[in-house]
């Protein structure tokens, strides 16, 4: 049964277990709070890769080993699980996701599966009965690549479905809003209104706008919906933990939000009511030119709930809407290579802003073109820069053969996710063509070739259990096996190295594998437990959620009570 966030951070430490434990041992000198026995334990420790037994005191982890090993800190107050040959993995965490974002899907109309536009008009209009008019109907999920045909849809379902509300769907990427008429006239868009550097107004043959925006222009109708107010922003917060932490993850990182939603979290972690570890990425644009004036939070221990350090910005768009910036045409549209929300002259400038302050930087770049721009503006910055400060291009999604090995060469961090790969396996090859391909979602040469991998899922745009993640990694097939012996499988990796991504790989790009991402002596207890074993094939995705525990303390999961008074 899950314990809400409140009550999982006042929880005492870890109370596992009682039936069957070993008696107290007089070795014992200073007993663990908890003791894990008889676990199938993968540390991800070169040092010991696997053990059966784990002590914890207080946040740390004091011994790894053995059940007879670890036996000797077992005291009278000592809570024992028994876990019967159960997995113990370091905690795992989704390397790129949008936290708040998930709380904001949680809440919001979800669009996701339908099969044509007005599959997706019949909700909105569901959705508009129980709605104030002029009161905005906001939502996320379409994807026309399933409609038939896969072309994109125009406003005029939507002021079927709903005159009296301005709609605003975004598409499942986060790269292309669809609006109706009551939309644009809130915003002032018309024939008129011009393109956006960086975005695309998609237009009839008139030149009047469709009703979908790509990339920047998508700001001409978000400008006009309300804000959510700090109690809004919290509620949707903890929510997202919620469920976050009920599917294994001990720690997310956080990409690109702004002031308000920073503000709300620095005070849910102020009060101890934050839950899973957030590291966080500023929202990067025009705050930039003030960024000398702020500091990077550093967390030494690593026992910080909520970290912010990086910037995160964005080179190009996405491929499903034909954003992402490539060097040669689109396959199925020869007339476009993309957008270039940022050009290589704008992302050098910017790099070298925030080295200067000393943050992170994480850029989204898809395109092979967006990826090249990024690498040369981080080897613009000067000899092992990018790498002391941990860069990281997000998505990396095509890359041109000779850019694969830069990653290693200047330290750049790939934060990639699985199941994009399978998301996208319908319709990646005709945006691509077949040579293009072979430098898509290419997880196993970037490893190959030296590269650090983070692995995450981008949720709320995928769902976000990482176990899909994992098993995308592994088989390059979607959850239901397809397609037969996967999606360019010569690109797959390994269970372990899959574990690695979601755990040491993210440790790394927070600054914190000194005390995460491994199951050792004197790190951090973040732990995800699972009820059975976890194998390297599909029944991974049957794995369910025995315990996570996060700094010592049940996140999710049952407590059981202290062992009885002799």
């Amino acid at each position: 049964m899950f314990r809400s966030a409140l009550l999982a951070a006042t929880l005492a430490p870890l109370a596992l277990g009682c039936g069957g434990a070993p008696k107290p041992s007089a070795q014992s000198q200073t007993p663990a709070d908890f003791v894990l026995l008889g676990g199938a334990v993968r540390t991800l420790d070169p040092a010991r890769p696997e053990a059966s037994a784990i002590a914890v005191r207080g946040d740390r982890i004091v011994a790894v080993g053995t059940d007879a090993e670890v036996g000797a800190f077992i005291g009278p107050e000592t809570r024992v699980e028994r876990l019967s040959g159960r997995t113990v993995i370091p905690g795992l965490v989704d390397g790129h996701c949008h936290l708040h974002g998930l709380g904001a899907a949680l809440e919001s109309l979800d669009v996701r599966g339908k099969k044509s536009p007005e599959d997706v008009a019949r909700l909105v209009a569901a959705e508009a009965k129980s709605r104030a008019p002029g009161e905005w109907i906001t939502g996320r999920g379409w994807d026309q690549n399933l409609f038939t045909p896969a072309t994109f849809p125009t406003h005029a379902p939507l002021d079927v479905a709903s005159p009296d509300h301005p709609v605003a769907l975004t598409r499942i990427d986060g790269h292309a809003l669809w609006a109706n008429a009551a939309a644009l006239r809130l915003a002032g868009v018309d024939a008129k209104t011009a393109d956006p550097p960086g975005g695309r107004i998609l237009r009839d043959a008139t030149g009047a706008p469709t009703g979908v925006f790509i990339d920047n222009a998508m700001d001409l109708v978000t400008a006009k919906i309300p804000g959510e107010p700090p109690e809004v922003i919290e509620r949707r917060i903890l929510r997202a933990s919620e469920r976050a932490l009920s599917l294994g993850l001990t720690g997310v990182h956080e990409m690109g939000i702004d002031d308000a939603t920073i503000a709300v979290y620095r005070k849910l972690a102020s009060e101890g009511r934050l839950p899973i570890r957030v590291y966080a990425y500023l929202a990067g644009g025009s705050n930039l030119a003030a960024l000398s004036q702020r500091k990077p939070d550093v967390d030494p221990q690593g026992t910080a709930m909520f970290v912010l350090r990086g910037v995160k910005l964005f080179a190009d768009g996405a491929l499903g809407s034909r954003g992402a910036a490539l060097l040669a045409p689109y396959a199925d549209e020869p007339k476009s290579t993309g957008l270039s929300i940022a050009d290589r002259n704008t992302l050098t400038e910017a790099a070298r802003i925030i080295a200067d302050a000393g943050f992170q930087l994480a850029v989204h770049a898809i395109g092979d073109r967006a990826n090249r721009d990024v690498l040369d503006a981080f080897a613009a910055l000067g000899e092992g820069r990018a790498r002391a400060l941990r860069f990281r291009i997000e998505h990396a999604q095509v890359l041109a053969p000779e850019d694969i090995p830069r990653f290693a060469s200047l330290g750049v961090l790939a934060s990639m996710q699985p199941t994009h790969a399978t998301s996208d396996m319908p319709w990646a090859p005709a945006r691509l063509g077949p040579e293009r391909l072979r430098g898509a979602y290419a997880w196993r040469s970037l490893l190959d070739a030296g590269a650090r991998l983070v692995f995450g899922s981008d949720f709320p745009v995928e769902e976000p259990s990482p176990l899909l993640g994992l098993w995308a990694a592994i088989s390059r097939q979607d959850p239901s096996g397809a397609p037969p012996g996967g999606f360019m499988p010569e690109q797959r990796v390994t269970l372990d190295e899959a574990l690695a991504a979601f755990t040491t790989g993210p440790a790394y790009a927070s600054f914190t594998e000194a005390t995460h991402g491994r199951i050792a002596p004197g790190n951090v207890a973040d732990l995800t437990i699972f009820s059975g074993v976890l194998p390297a094939d599909r029944s991974l995705l049957d794995a369910k959620i025995d315990h996570v525990i996060v700094g010592g303390k049940v996140a999710f999961g049952a407590a059981i009570p202290k062992p009885e008074a002799p």
